[in-house]
C-alpha cells in the first residue's frame, strides 16, 4: 500500500485520529491492521493496537513484541517503547496460552489520553472466526469516548444459509435479520444487519460509524456487497457510506459506497 492508497484507506474509515473500534465479524484483525499499517506509511507519530476482548498476538513486523502489563508497569512500559517507536500494541496478561487478554475501556481511553496517541486501535468484540454476528447485550466493549466504530461483515456470507458455520450467534442473527435459520443470506439481510440498533449499530452512540463489507475478492461478491451497501444507506441516516474491501489484498480498498446521511 503506497502513500495515497493508505491515506485514502484512513479516509474512507475515518480512521486517522482518535480511538477506532472494530466490531462485527469476518475480518477485524486484518482491518486493524491494515489501518496501522496505513498509519506507518503516512507517518503517524503516535499509533497503538489493543483490544477490550481476549485475542491473539499481533505480527511482530508492525508492532514488535506486545507490551503485557497491567496498571502503572504497563504504562511505564509504553512510555519506554515509544521513545524507540511509532507503532506499539499493548494487552493484559491471559492465562490462556496464545492469547493476551483484554484491557477495561475506561484504560484505554486514559491511556489514549496520556499518551497522545494519534489513533487507538481497538478489537471491541469477538466472533470465533465466523463470517457474520449478531451482538449480545454485553457487547461491543467500547472504550468511552470512541471516536469511530466500524462494524465488519464478510460479503462471503451472502448466498450461505444462515446456520453456525458461518454466524457467531445465529439465533441473534435471525433476529436482526429477518433470516431464518437455514434460509440463504441475501445483500437485504446484510443491509438490516448494518442499520440495526440492536445489530451493527449497538452501543455505537454518537461515534462516527463506517460499515465494512470485507472479503469483497471477486466481482460477484462485489456486486452483492454494493447491493447490500445500497439498501443500508437507503435504511439508515447513520452513517453515509459503506466500504468495500478485501483487507488481505494488496490494495484493501474496494469500493466507497456513498449515500446521504448524517453520521
Amino acid at each position: 500500500m503506497d502513500q495515497a492508497g493508505a491515506r485514502l484507506l484512513l479516509d474512507a474509515l475515518s480512521a486517522g485520529r482518535g480511538i477506532v473500534c472494530a466490531v462485527g465479524a469476518g475480518g477485524k484483525k486484518s482491518t486493524l491492521y491494515r489501518l496501522a499499517e496505513a498509519h506507518r506509511t503516512v507517518g503517524s507519530t503516535r499509533v497503538a493496537l489493543t483490544s477490550t476482548v481476549m485475542v491473539a498476538s499481533p505480527p511482530g513486523s508492525l508492532f514488535g513484541d506486545p507490551l503485557i502489563g497491567s496498571g502503572d508497569a504497563l504504562a511505564e512500559a509504553l512510555a519506554r517503547a515509544l521513545a524507540e517507536r511509532p507503532l506499539v500494541a499493548f494487552a493484559e496478561p491471559s492465562s490462556k496460552p496464545g492469547r493476551l487478554g483484554g484491557l477495561a475501556p475506561e484504560q484505554v481511553a486514559s491511556l489514549h489520553a496520556r499518551f497522545d496517541f494519534t489513533a487507538t486501535l481497538v478489537k471491541a468484540d469477538g466472533a470465533r472466526m465466523r463470517l457474520i454476528k449478531a451482538p449480545a447485550e454485553d457487547e461491543p466493549v467500547l472504550p468511552p469516548g470512541s471516536a469511530t466504530v466500524l462494524p465488519v461483515v464478510s460479503a462471503r456470507a451472502i448466498g450461505r444459509p444462515l446456520d453456525a458455520v458461518i454466524a457467531h450467534r445465529p439465533e441473534r442473527v435471525s433476529r436482526v435479520t429477518g433470516a431464518a435459520p437455514g434460509e440463504l443470506l441475501t445483500p437485504i439481510h446484510i443491509a438490516r444487519l448494518l442499520v440495526s440498533e440492536t445489530g451493527a449499530l449497538h452501543k455505537a452512540g454518537d461515534a462516527t460509524v463506517v460499515p465494512i463489507i470485507n472479503m469483497v475478492d471477486h466481482h460477484p461478491a462485489m456486486l452483492a456487497a454494493r447491493a447490500a451497501a445500497r439498501h443500508a444507506l437507503a435504511m439508515t441516516r447513520r452513517f453515509d457510506r459503506v466500504v468495500l474491501a478485501a483487507m488481505t489484498a494488496a490494495n484493501p480498498l474496494i469500493e466507497v459506497v456513498a449515500g446521504r446521511g448524517d453520521g
